[in-house]
């Protein structure tokens, strides 16, 4: 089953480019010109998108120099405390919606720390995994087809975070705690 496995992972990628090129052959299509023309379209959202990025990445600053996020982490202690939530995994849970880099940071501090086979490294692997950057989503997303009106977005993107971390800890305390 393995060698299948790995025999799968290892061509699939050639095998969506082949399938890619012979489905523009059949079909007439110039396949590199319309590869030009979607990085083109591709660059020219990535500028529009600077703006949204600099303004997130400077409010994420002033997050965190502020202590902002420091008086969060002192105010929500004792209750995630009560709960066996690893006190280590917070400023991740926290910042793990605004920025992937830095969260990405932190598990890797965190695995280093205390070992990827820890309680710890465990949970933070897992909360990397199942949860995601939704600010950063949201700005490039909705900015790069300028939608202003999220409607509910950013609440159902934070409780899916927010249900990731909860199951991240759970299951983790649960099979290895």
């Amino acid at each position: 089953m393995l060698e299948i496995v790995n025999f799968l992972s290892k061509w699939a990628v050639p095998a969506m480019i082949i399938t890619t090129l012979l489905y523009g052959h059949f079909k007439k299509i110039s396949v590199f010109d319309v590869f030009i023309e979607g990085a083109k379209e591709g660059f020219d959202t990535a500028v529009k998108l600077i703006p949204s990025l600099v303004a997130m990445l400077t409010a994420l600053g002033i997050f965190r120099a502020s202590g902002a996020m420091d008086f969060l982490l002192d105010l929500i202690q004792p209750v995630v405390q009560a709960f066996r939530v690893p006190g280590e995994i917070i400023p991740m849970a926290l910042m793990r919606p605004i920025s992937g880099s830095s969260t990405f940071a932190m598990t890797t501090d965190l695995l280093h720390t205390h070992g990827p086979d820890s309680l710890i490294g465990r949970i933070a692997s897992t909360m990397q995994g199942s949860t995601d950057t939704t600010l950063y989503v949201l700005t490039v997303y909705f900015g790069s087809v300028g939608i202003k009106k999220t409607r509910h977005a950013l609440g159902v993107g934070l409780v899916g975070d927010f249900v990731g971390f909860v199951a991240s800890v759970a299951i983790c305390l649960l099979i290895f705690g």
